[in-house]
């Protein structure tokens, strides 16, 4: 009985073991998907890109809003001397460019948040690429993109930009 709990506690002991001799073998690597959205190549000429496709409707945006703050600015100033038909008329106008401002705005957020998603899923897919070239060139077992902490020692992301930069 003795000996077969000996065995028994020897053998539950080496199996303890194992994980740690495992993780020990095991290669990991994360990426910081950020860093990588903000700083890699294809993001920087995607950012660029979405600001040159909206610039137009910007500044449009913003010619609507300098209409408004003026006719604002003359409600207030003239508003008293003005005829009450003429204040009445004024601040309708100035309501429904109010309305069409935020309309305008509403859909250019929408439309500017669509094409950055779809111009992300681009970058994110060629990373993911990247990320997979490397996972098997340098024998990597688990590379992670999400974490709460990971340290700099297991961190690839410059690995990963490098090699976005040069077109892999």
């Amino acid at each position: 009985m003795l000996k077969k709990s000996a065995i028994l506690a020897a053998l539950l002991a080496g199996l303890s073991l194992v994980p740690a001799i495992a993780a020990a073998e095991m290669k990991i690597g994360f990426v910081n998907t950020d860093r990588v959205f903000r700083e890699a190549g294809p993001a920087v000429k995607a950012q660029k890109k979405l600001e040159k496709e909206f610039a137009s409707r910007e500044q449009e945006l913003q010619k609507v809003a300098k209409q408004a703050r003026d006719l604002q600015a003359r409600l207030e100033k003239d508003g008293v001397t003005m005829s009450e038909s003429d204040r009445r008329n004024k601040e309708r106008d100035l309501a429904n460019l109010n309305r069409e401002f935020q309309r305008q705005q509403r859909e250019f957020r929408e439309d500017l948040n669509l094409r950055r998603n779809e111009e992300l899923a681009t970058v994110q897919e060629r990373a993911n690429k990247v990320i997979m070239s490397i996972a098997e060139s340098e024998k990597y077992d688990l590379i992670l993109q999400e974490a709460v902490y990971a340290s700099p020692r297991i961190d690839i992301t410059d690995k990963v930009l490098k090699a976005l930069a040069t077109g892999n």
